[in-house]
């Protein structure tokens, strides 16, 4: 049978699949990207290769042969030996042959698309801060295979240097600091096969306003922990914005638009003004690729245009909890059906994370399995929103794609200047990541209830369509305070 070309990607990666299942594994083997000697807290890219003894072509005996298979597990075999990522597709140059189980073009098409697709059978290692010998061990359709790892400060360091360090930030004068600190989330921050495009840090990390280049700098920028933020007020509500900032968005199998020069995702908090200084959290927003996510303090706020995705979860008493995905930096609620971190058992269950939680300090991870890393708040006001008009007399290659905000309902559009709607990005894909005023949500811009930039513009409007309140208890929707709209 031939197929001239796939229906559909999702059918080829099926047919793909089905392609490789016929020959059982006969062997497993753990092959280290380079010599398996590694620095304390340093890492090292573990592969999985998948054998099988065939008969030989034309002849008598057999021969062994690679398999195109992926699924492996693997652990790491001593209690504090160190800890390994989710599984990715390795990164290196791989030129062992595969065997093409079929025959004819179906086995040549579909044998290169699971390679070049589906075949995730690489981690990575984080080694632990002691030093020793360490084992991993890797399963496979009934088979395993062992492999040995010296963790030595002797080992040659796979960990480029950083180039560029902040210091303490100024005193803040800002007057709603106070309550962004109170309610400054828990980042519960996956990691994969490039931890440090993970760690969410400034847009300067590099020592320069250039966004396009970004992604070539990532190594020599810092790795400190940054989170941005913007304070909007009505009579009844803060509305509280967080902005998790990664110079890239990468994926194992980048296609076009899936990878991309920064990424800037966030959340929203509704904090009820109930007489005390801080407030009560009502509802998190969250954004992951261009959609939102809603998780209520309050079991009776009910449904609106968005579903109810769940509870908030809180970190000493304060601070909400949130899951990011490594790679693509979506954000959840840490009870959402999406998020791969148990915060009662501090654990990411896919394989390694981070979590980051407010210091006043910005401290850089250790590892890519660290725990309570500091982060340090920046004011979106003045370092974004100050240089984001086209009249600001901004010269920089920050931002790009100008746009004037025109939002839904007869509601306040500012001051009518035109506006960055997104960073300025080259590399994988051009201009993906946005600052807050660029944020879309993919279901309500259809129904033309927010358009784009609504949701984060004008929080009060958005999270009373986007969430149905208890009568009466709906937020107020004029503005005390939004520089963003013009109110001051």
């Amino acid at each position: 049978m031939r197929f001239a070309r796939c229906l559909t990607p999702l059918l080829c990666l099926a047919l793909a699949a089905i392609a490789q299942q016929g020959t059982p594994v006969g062997e497993i083997t753990i092959v280290p990207e380079s010599e398996p000697r590694v620095r304390p807290l340093e890492t090292l890219v573990l592969q999985v290769r998948a054998y099988a003894q065939l008969p030989q072509t034309g002849g008598t005996g057999t021969q062994r042969v690679r398999l195109q298979r992926g699924g492996a597990k693997m652990q790491v075999v001593q209690a504090g030996g160190g800890w390994l990522s989710k599984p990715f597709k390795f990164q290196g140059n791989d030129t062992e042959a595969f065997y093409r189980e079929g025959a004819g073009t179906f086995a040549s098409i579909f044998g290169s698309l699971t390679k070049d697709y589906v075949l995730q059978d690489s981690f990575l290692y984080t080694a632990p801060e002691q030093t020793g010998r360490f084992e991993v061990e890797a399963t496979l359709e009934g088979k395993s295979a062992r492999f040995s790892i010296e963790v030595t400060p002797d080992a040659p360091s796979r960990k480029p240097a950083e180039q560029h360090n902040w210091g303490a930030e100024p005193p803040s004068g800002d007057p709603y600091r106070k309550i962004v600190e109170h309610w400054a989330p828990m980042l519960a921050q996956e990691t994969w096969f490039q931890p440090k495009s993970d760690v969410p840090t400034r847009f300067d990390f590099d020592g320069d306003w250039h966004g396009d280049n970004n992604w070539d700098n990532l190594e020599l920028g810092t790795s400190q922990a940054y989170v941005y933020y913007a304070v909007v007020e009505t009579a009844s509500h803060w509305f509280l914005i967080y902005n998790a900032f990664h110079p890239r968005d990468y994926s194992d199998k980048c296609v076009v638009g899936t990878c991309h020069e920064n990424d800037n995702e966030g959340l929203i908090l509704t904090v009820r003004k109930d007489g005390s200084e801080f407030g009560k959290l009502e509802v998190m927003e969250t954004l992951a690729h261009n959609n939102v996510y809603s998780f209520v303090n309050d079991r009776r706020i009910r449904a609106g245009i968005h579903n109810v995705d769940g509870d908030i979860e809180f970190y000493h008493d304060s601070h909400p909890v949130v899951f990011i995905e490594s790679g693509g930096h979506g954000i959840y609620g840490s009870r959402s059906s999406h998020a791969k971190y148990l915060a009662a058992a501090d654990k990411f269950t896919n394989g390694t994370g981070i979590t980051f939680v407010y210091k006043g300090v910005a401290e850089r991870p250790k590892h890519a399995n660290d725990r309570l890393v500091g982060y340090e708040l920046l004011p979106i006001q003045h370092h974004w929103w100050s240089r984001a008009s086209d009249d600001s007399g901004w010269k920089e290659r920050t931002f790009d794609e100008y746009f004037v905000y025109q939002p839904f309902g007869n509601r306040p559009a500012g001051t009518g200047k035109r506006i960055a709607g997104t960073f300025l990005g080259r590399k994988q894909s051009s201009n993906k990541a946005k600052p807050f005023w660029g944020w879309h949500d993919t279901a309500s811009r259809k129904k033309n209830v927010l358009n784009t930039g609504q949701w984060a513009l004008d929080p009060a409007y958005s999270v009373s369509k986007n969430l149905t309140f208890p009568a009466g208890e709906a937020p107020d929707t004029t503005y005390t305070f939004n520089p963003y709209l013009g109110v001051e």
